[in-house]
């Protein structure tokens, strides 16, 4: 269930890029609800919100840590409440989405503008879902194994 939930976030992400990539120019918007949702094609070289433009290897660096660590850990991470697991599956997947970008140009694509926050992908929504499943089960049901 994990490697599906994994594969599945990951194509997403990937087939969601590549037709925005294929489909529109860098900058290029269209608005879905005039004012409030845009698909807009942004090529982002930092992390959220654009922070830290010039820290590339970084971020490569930190997935790739993301990554050892998880499977160093996965037999302990599969014995936790499944809040905390697939919440560690989802953050594992968008991040190596995003790294995939980082790899092979340098830059991820973002594409949901909602005009009011910072344009995004399927791999951010996956990672800060991941990260909300996590917080959860640490606050509400971390005491299923105590």
């Amino acid at each position: 269930m994990a490697l599906a939930l994994f594969a599945l976030i990951l194509a997403v992400d990937q087939l969601t890029k590549y037709a925005i990539s294929t489909v529109f120019l860098p900058g290029e918007s269209l608005p879905v609800v005039p004012h409030i949702f845009h698909i807009t094609y942004v090529l982002n070289p930092g992390a959220a919100f654009g922070m830290l433009p010039q820290a590339r290897w970084f971020f490569v660096l930190a997935a790739a840590a993301l990554i050892l660590a998880f499977l160093a850990y996965h037999r302990r991470l599969k014995k936790e409440p499944a809040a905390f697991y697939y919440g560690c599956v989802a953050m594992l997947a968008g991040a190596v989405g995003n790294l995939i970008d980082r790899i092979r140009q340098g830059l991820v694509i973002d594409f949901f503008d909602f005009r009011i926050w910072p344009v995004f992908n399927v791999a951010d929504i996956a990672i800060v879902l991941g990260v909300a499943g996590m917080i959860f089960a640490i606050l509400f049901r971390m005491n299923e194994h105590e």
